[in-house]
């Protein structure tokens, strides 16, 4: 009878110690063992519950243990929304922490390509971030929400350098803002503000004309000699004449700028008023503005597309000079709708 509560004995306690290293294992694998593999982007919105966040992290092929995850996930109470990013070196425990305490992966928020309008803002913004293009498209159109930058509706394009952006994916609209403005601040040394100043611009004229290069020309080389251009012009007292402007007064709408559209009455329209617009009438990428920082030296006071249709203008120093490209172009044009009816 000893005998076997001996051995009874000895089987509890060998169970029970079995039993606290399995625990121990446990306790030590969800604290110090990286339970994923690779790279893993966790998106966590305001209305998802634990459940629907659990799943999601399970549903991954990238967890090694499961089981380790659920553990930990009993203690949780409450995540906070925002972009994870989960890599090889992540235990069970530290996601749990991470998670509860929001701590972040910034995500890039990149704006490029044509934005002509507050609109084609709105929604660039709001395909990369949490924010709804409807609460952008509020911020950007509202004068009262651009005071704090001390500028007007008009000039919300010179707030910004279209770049990419390092930035917590639940920023709020006004955050996202502060960080475009504090990066287009940085943008604008004192470097740059000296090279405005010597083609007799301030920095808010710099954006303004760019645009108008942006929008002339997309082949960047070409820039500087499209900004020296209207450089020229202004400086000669011409008219900018520029038929972006014209385009931007309707909207953009326009498949082609005619005579007609030449004489809407808007300040905008550089055929009827001397000067720069009132604002950019786009969000001018930095190699136009570069381009009127540092624009070529010449002469030219006109320019045409080119009738090689290879994305390139002529130039001109005289008008008469100017006709005969003109000329040149349309009959080219010409042929080419001939001879593709």
């Amino acid at each position: 009878m000893k005998k076997a509560l001996v051995w009874t004995g000895a089987v509890v306690a060998a169970l029970l110690l079995l039993w606290g290293a399995v625990v121990a294992y446990r306790v030590w694998y969800d604290r110090k063992a990286p339970n994923f593999t690779g790279v893993q982007h966790v998106y966590i919105y305001p209305d998802m519950s634990l459940e629907e966040v659990q799943e999601g992290l399970l549903s991954s092929e990238q967890v090694k243990k499961p089981a380790s995850l659920k553990r930990v996930f009993k203690e949780v109470k409450a995540v906070k929304p925002g972009h994870y990013l989960l890599d090889s070196t992540c235990t069970s425990m530290y996601v749990k922490r991470m998670l509860e305490r929001g701590w972040q992966t910034p995500v890039n928020l990149t704006l490029s390509g044509t934005i002509r309008r507050e609109s084609d803002l709105a929604r660039r913004i709001a395909a990369q971030m949490m924010v709804d293009s409807a609460q952008v498209a509020s911020f950007v159109g509202s004068n009262d929400s651009l005071a704090r930058y001390g500028v007007k509706r008009a000039h919300l394009f010179t707030l910004i350098i279209p770049d990419t952006y390092q930035i917590l994916w639940t920023a709020s609209v006004p955050e996202i803002m502060d960080r475009l403005v504090e990066q287009r601040n940085a943008w604008w040394t004192e470097e740059r503000k000296a090279a405005a100043k010597k083609q007799g611009l301030t920095p808010v004229e710099v954006s303004v004309l760019a645009s108008i290069v942006d929008g002339e020309t997309k082949y960047v080389p070409e820039q500087p000699a499209v900004a020296a251009v209207y450089l020229n012009r202004l400086r000669t007292g011409m008219k900018l004449q520029a038929d972006p402007t014209v385009a931007y007064c309707f909207d953009y709408q326009l498949n082609r700028v005619l005579k007609s559209h030449l004489l809407v009455d808007s300040p905008y329209n550089t055929y009827k008023n001397f000067g720069l617009p009132p604002g950019p009438i786009s969000c001018p990428p930095k190699s136009c503005l570069e381009a009127v920082l540092n624009p070529d030296k010449h002469n030219y006071l006109f320019f045409c597309a080119d009738p090689a249709f290879n994305g390139t203008h002529r130039f001109a120093s005289s008008y008469s000079e100017h006709l005969a490209n003109a000329r040149a172009f349309q009959r080219a044009l010409t042929a080419r709708q001939r001879g593709q009816k």
